[in-house]
């Protein structure tokens, strides 16, 4: 069976969609007919100091000669261009959005991000996407080939169908807290209707950015809802099932998303959604499924949710269209046979 190594940034374990992708892909290749081999990289990325390139080189010479290796975007899009020279590895990069369309970066932050990714995409055999919209992103805007282009949706596992919190109705929200999250526009919008019965909880971690955490807390006292919205911290994956399984709607607020595991989950759940139409947002939620509003929109993210809490038709209709759509969404079997297709490519292409 060919191998593939996979270099990833940082703590596998980590309870973020990239990394769930990661493990998940790594646990499915076999299956589908590769080796996965990991291959540890600095958790500084994207923002490596000398010494972690310096890792990352010696790294990458300890790889056998000719062997096809998958470098997550987190890193691959921030490698300067002299790392790769002299080697004789097949590279497939893996995007799960640009780095400079993330949240709250400098000017000159998203024209370094811009410039670097270009550049080590132009120096890929393959490039695996995780949505349709982020590979016309990285064909528009960074000028790589349809060709060179594959797109491997996150997978979902068949859930039981969620049964709501009862009277009280859980709104819940699955994400790290960061900017480009929007958990300050969604805490602005449930302000909005505290006329209303509900309860909220956001899961994600609140370690990843503290200055973000403590915003986010400022803001719930501000409006006086300490006893309604609870940040909820990381959960695992059973932690995680559980809390879906009791929701009765799900609401995020990102700025922008690159897929949106979190948002497939929900559908897969059958939980009808409220989320901004930022990124793949509106590739990944069907519109009979959920009600999309315009981002860094707070007023239009209360009048959604009220609708849904109130309009017990409309909820109904959503659920039941949430329901049917994550019935028919890839599992990982399906996403690592896509990305094999891109390793199969990148060694025929050497060949």
């Amino acid at each position: 069976m060919p191998e593939v190594w996979f270099a990833i940034p940082g703590d596998p374990a980590t309870l973020t969609g990239g990394y769930v992708y990661a493990r998940r892909l790594m646990e499915a290749l076999p299956a589908v007919g590769w080796t996965p081999r990991l291959v540890s990289w600095p958790g500084s990325f994207p923002n490596p100091t000398d010494a972690d390139l310096v890792t990352v080189r010696e790294s990458l010479e300890k790889i056998p000669p000719g062997a096809t290796v998958l470098i997550d975007g987190l890193a691959f899009g921030a490698l300067p261009t002299n790392i790769l020279v002299g080697l004789t590895l097949r590279i497939v990069a893996l995007v799960h959005h640009p780095l400079a369309r993330e949240s709250g970066l400098s000017t000159a932050d998203v024209q370094r991000f811009e410039k670097s990714e270009r550049a080590a995409l132009a120096r890929a055999s393959r490039v695996v996407t995780t949505s349709e919209m982020t590979a016309r992103t990285l064909i528009q805007d960074f000028g790589v080939s349809r060709a060179r282009i594959h797109v491997a949706l996150p997978g979902t596992e068949r859930s039981p169908r969620a049964q709501g919190a009862g009277d009280v109705p859980l709104i819940l929200t699955v994400g790290t807290l960061t900017p480009r999250k929007g958990h300050d526009v969604l805490i602005a919008a449930l302000a909005q209707i505290a006329d209303l019965a509900w309860s909220s909880r956001i899961v994600g971690s609140k370690e990843r950015d503290l200055p973000t955490t403590a915003a986010l807390r400022h803001l719930i006292d501000l409006h006086g809802l300490g006893k309604r919205i609870t940040l909820a911290g990381e959960m695992g994956a059973g932690g995680l099932r559980e809390i879906y399984h009791r929701a009765d709607v799900f609401a995020l607020a990102s700025r922008y998303e690159g897929y949106g595991m979190v948002f497939a989950e929900a559908l897969a759940h059958g939980l009808p959604i409220v989320a901004c139409a930022a990124g793949a947002v509106t590739d990944t939620v069907s519109a009979d499924a959920g009600l999309l509003v315009s981002p860094d929109d707070a007023r239009a993210l209360a009048a959604a949710l009220r609708r849904v809490l109130t309009d017990h038709t409309l909820r109904l209709r959503l659920k039941d269209a949430a329901w049917r759509h994550g019935q028919t969404l890839p599992q990982w079997r399906d996403t690592a046979v896509a990305v094999a297709g891109a390793l199969s490519q990148a060694m025929e292409a050497a060949a």
